[in-house]
């Protein structure tokens, strides 16, 4: 586990460092992005770096990075600390061993397969790795995810419009009433 500052920085060649461990060892099997305020001794959000000494050795994804960003994971146990949840961290294990395993075991009954899921996870060729100059932010890899959005902007509009309007009415009710008691002050 490493801060999640590890993911982009290029000072004191941290830069240099994830690009051997791409290119060269080619090491990285998965990188977990977590939610700030897990731990109690810092606020820092933190990163799971998953690393296989075996990957150039028949490793069915030898040639991807699994990126996951679980910032949206988790509930406030307080108003400093986060915490995951047993199904949040099932979810983590359970995206990991599926896209490991999708290219070797058939779906199975209860077995489900790997599939990318915006915002959440993306399985990424070295290749767009390197492209990106070696930066492991899953959130550039996942995206965004996609969300209904039932917003009618000609509605919303008019309704904001007809809003605006009974104020501006009201302000100069208002205006006229604080004239008229200020007239009737005698200095």
């Amino acid at each position: 586990m490493l801060a999640k500052g590890a993911l982009t920085s290029k000072t004191s060649g941290e830069g240099d460092i994830r690009k051997a461990l791409i290119a060269d060892g080619n090491l990285i099997d998965c990188i977990v992005n977590l939610p700030a305020k897990l731990f109690l001794n810092t606020q820092i959000p933190a990163a799971l770096w998953f690393m296989n000494r075996a990957r150039n050795n028949g490793h069915p994804r030898k040639n991807e990075i699994l990126f996951i960003d679980a910032r949206n994971l988790g509930h406030l146990i307080n108003r400093r600390t986060k915490e995951l949840s047993q199904e949040d961290i099932q979810q983590i294990a359970d995206t990991y061993h599926a896209w490991l395993n999708s290219s070797v075991i058939p779906a199975q009954a209860g077995i489900q397969p790997y599939q990318d899921v915006k915002g959440f996870c993306a399985s990424v060729p070295l290749s767009r790795v390197a492209e990106l100059d070696y930066v492991l932010t899953p959130g550039r890899y996942v995206g965004l995810p996609d969300e209904e959005d039932d917003f009618n902007f000609a509605e919303r509009f008019a309704a904001l419009k007809a809003e605006f309007e009974a104020q501006l009415l009201e302000e100069a009710t208002l205006n006229k009433a604080i004239t008229e008691n200020l007239a009737k002050v005698q200095v």
